[in-house]
């Protein structure tokens, strides 16, 4: 009969959590045995009972003659050195494959059995669940350190959040710091009104430096009523709604309108086709009737008809091309710079750009007979015009304090506003960019601006290099005020979602833990994790951290004969 997992473990739950003791009393005593010695000599020079070497040595006897490992292999892995290299391999499997992308208990521990680690780490699922939790805990614990430590130096500092909510289905409310990508709220809450979004963010503000100055959102009244009453922010709409109503009201049914007309179009060709055939036939077999003028006046009509389905296919064609220039034209133009040459744009300038497109829409939606709900999505986005001029109207404000309080020179202060911080911010955009060649264009253009504003001939010559290095540093942040979108929390409501859908339930531990290792472990292509962004310093490497506090991995249960 097979050899059966044992419903008990012989070794002690002592036994168990010291097993790197118990590898380095093994190694001590393959040092020191020799045929002159007793092991009960070596037991008590190692200052450990007899009855536990003898047990030790027993397991790895047992190991030898089962495990179909080679002998070396069973040596090194029951060694302090192999127990290292297994805890660190069990330590990284369940970091990727279990906390960070959801492959599940179940696959690790059938990964373990391929592998043949089964023989030197438990691979059941109880014993894997309680790694995982043991390492969820840690995550929080390493999380919560790692905060109040970096809160301790961090510079005081004006920051922008982006706030929404999901839902899985309890109510998960989301805040994220534009800049750095740093996740500052993540948690279940029982409601989402103004006075939960007050408290929840209290709290995690409580013991930093920071100073929330503008909050990129939807529309919704507790979001704002936060914003602006508690947090006495700017509340800046996010672009990507006031696009999708207009999505709404117009892409579906401009793009019905087209492909009836197309299909229009079609019938009357084949009835033009049909009736030609016919006369052709006609005026051939007999050639004298009065049938043949019936059919030209048929034909004639089928020609006019065809004329006039093509004329309907070209305007349906044109007014779906507009209105898709229109929206694009919103997102083009949502900028405090000109995209096409870099120069500064006041928010009467851009309202103007941004209420042509609005009233381009408008225009299609009468003349393509829209319904009365599109009519209503098209004026609900235009009612958010006027916040987001009030948007670019605080960032020039804010730009005007921060040069008063730096107590730049009018030479700088023009040098900031029109080469430095339009060459960074234009880098920026080239980063969001639709295409390869709008973001390389974006990309050239940043690079030409940014190579006037360092011209020898210019101001820039007559600064030392510290300076220069500190008006860049300001020009950089000055261009990351403007905030039009709250994409980072849409990704991040998106990226719960797929971590619901595969788990069926987000604890809040779990929720916790999935929480710092966005803040710490996940690296932008630069290798700087988001709260080395959010804090200005180094946080502690996370995955050594857990190598420190993570227990060993625990031995498979002792087998025995069925």
């Amino acid at each position: 009969m097979d050899a059966e997992v044992s419903d008990t473990n012989p070794a002690s739950d002592r036994e168990q959590a010291g097993r790197m003791v118990a590898a380095q009393r093994l190694q001590g005593f393959d040092q020191l045995d020799s045929p002159w010695v007793s092991r009960s000599q070596i037991a008590r020079q190692l200052e450990i009972p007899n009855s536990t070497l003898q047990y030790w040595l027993q397991q790895r006897q047992e190991l030898l003659r089962n495990s179909g490992w080679p002998a070396p292999a069973v040596r090194f892995f029951d060694s302090p050195t192999g127990l290292a290299c297994l805890h660190q391999m069990l330590t990284a499997a369940h970091l990727v494959f279990v906390q960070a992308n959801d492959c599940g208990i179940r696959s690790l521990c059938w990964f373990l059995e391929l592998s043949g680690l089964d023989q030197f780490i438990a691979p059941s699922y109880g014993a894997q669940r309680d790694v995982a939790e043991e390492m969820e805990s840690l995550l929080i614990r390493f999380g919560q350190q790692e905060d109040q430590r970096l809160a301790e130096d961090m510079p005081q500092q004006e920051i922008t959040l982006c706030e929404d909510e999901t839902f899985h289905p309890q109510i998960c409310l989301v805040a994220i710091e534009a800049v750095s990508n740093f996740i500052l709220v993540e948690q279940y809450e029982p409601h989402r009104d103004a006075a939960t979004w007050n408290r929840c963010l209290d709290e995690r503000l409580a013991c930093l430096p920071v100073t929330v100055c503008q909050v990129t959102s939807d529309q919704a009244k507790a979001l704002i009523t936060h914003t602006e009453i508690h947090l006495g922010a700017h509340h800046s709409p996010d672009l990507f709604h006031v696009q999708y109503d207009t999505v709404q009201a117009t892409s579906l049914a401009l793009a019905g309108q087209t492909g009836r007309a197309e299909k229009e179009l079609e019938a009357t060709q084949q009835q033009t086709l049909d009736v030609q055939q016919q006369g052709e036939a006609c005026r051939q077999q007999c050639p004298q009737t009065s049938y043949v003028e019936s059919l030209e006046k048929q034909l004639q009509q089928a020609q006019d008809d065809q004329a006039a389905a093509g004329q309907r296919v070209e305007d349906c064609r044109d007014r779906q091309q507009r209105a898709t220039a229109a929206r694009q034209g919103l997102g083009h133009d949502y900028h405090p710079f000109d995209l096409e040459d870099g120069r500064p744009l006041d928010d009467q300038e851009v309202s103007q750009r941004l209420a042509g497109h609005f009233e381009t829409l408008e225009e299609v939606a009468s003349q393509a007979e829209l319904s009365s709900r599109a009519l209503e999505k098209i004026a609900k986005a235009r009612r958010v015009l006027d916040a987001m001029q009030a948007t670019l109207r605080f960032f020039w404000t804010m730009i005007a304090v921060r040069f008063w309080s730096w107590q730049l020179s009018q030479a700088e202060q023009q040098l900031l506003r029109e080469q430095l911080i339009p060459g960074f911010y234009l880098a920026r955009a080239a980063e969001k960019a639709d295409t390869a060649q709008e973001r390389q264009r974006l990309r050239e253009l940043s690079e030409e601006i940014l190579a006037r504003a360092r011209s020898p001939d210019g101001l820039w010559d007559t600064l030392d290099v510290p300076r220069q290095s500190d008006l860049e540093r300001k020009a950089r942040a000055c261009a990351d005020l403007f905030q039009r979108s709250s994409s980072c929390v849409e990704g991040r409501n998106g990226h719960l979602s797929l971590k619901h859908h595969a788990l069926h339930q987000l604890t809040h531990r779990k929720l916790q833990a999935l929480t710092v290792l966005h803040n710490y472990l996940v690296q932008r292509p630069d290798g700087t994790t988001a709260a080395e962004r959010f804090y200005g310093s180094q946080p502690r490497e996370l995955f050594a951290w857990l190598l420190a506090h993570q227990s060993h991995p625990s031995r498979p249960r002792a087998r025995r004969a069925g």
